[in-house]
């Protein structure tokens, strides 16, 4: 009498396999969850600055520093004048244009002037001090300090012959448009001023 035992033998796990193989994939799913987590709770802002006025340097710079001090994680992608704004040796001196300016009132014809763009930068300095608003070099430091990314366009840097040596320390330099693109495609939120 010879046994079978081709009907007893499969080439299905047993028990024991079955269940080592469940908590593999539950600790797989756990960790997957976390990582999930983490990526939904994380707000990302991509600002892009081109402006490298007086006037048009404080909103990117404001909004970043309030977004990071809310917990996102913020980029401004400086390029063209923006990149004045990061300057160490310019950004004390951004002028603010008088012409075409609706806030102020100076009719164009005088607005169009000479020196009158001095005249109203001066103005304006003296409006931040009498109120005691932080000055531009103060917000990059605040930005900084609270973890935004101020970025330096590598294009523009090579159109204006700017050196790495000569944006505030803890500037990212030489970011190129393709970097900046991927970022804002990560971004919740992206804004260009």
């Amino acid at each position: 009498m010879s046994t079978d035992t081709s009907a007893g033998s499969t080439d299905e796990p047993s028990r024991a396999e079955l269940a080592t193989r469940v908590a593999e994939l539950e600790e797989e799913l756990a960790e997957l969850n976390e990582d999930v987590a983490a990526v939904q709770t994380e707000d990302k802002m991509v600002i892009v600055a081109t402006q490298g006025t007086l006037d048009m340097a404080y909103p990117p710079l404001i909004l970043a520093s309030t977004a990071a001090a809310f917990g996102y994680d913020v980029t401004v992608f400086h390029t063209f004048w923006g990149l004045e704004v990061l300057h160490e040796d310019h950004a004390s001196d951004l002028s603010l244009s008088a012409v075409g300016n609706p806030n102020l009132s100076v009719p164009n014809a005088v607005a169009a002037l000479p020196g009158m763009d001095a005249v109203t930068s001066r103005m304006m300095r003296q409006k931040i001090d009498d109120e005691d608003v932080a000055s531009v070099e103060e917000l990059i430091q605040t930005s900084l300090d609270t973890g935004v990314d101020l970025q330096a366009c590598q294009m523009t840097m090579d159109l204006f012959d700017y050196e790495e040596t000569e944006f505030f320390d803890g500037v990212t330099t030489g970011v190129g448009a393709a970097t900046a693109f991927q970022e804002m495609t990560d971004a919740d939120i992206q804004l260009f001023v």
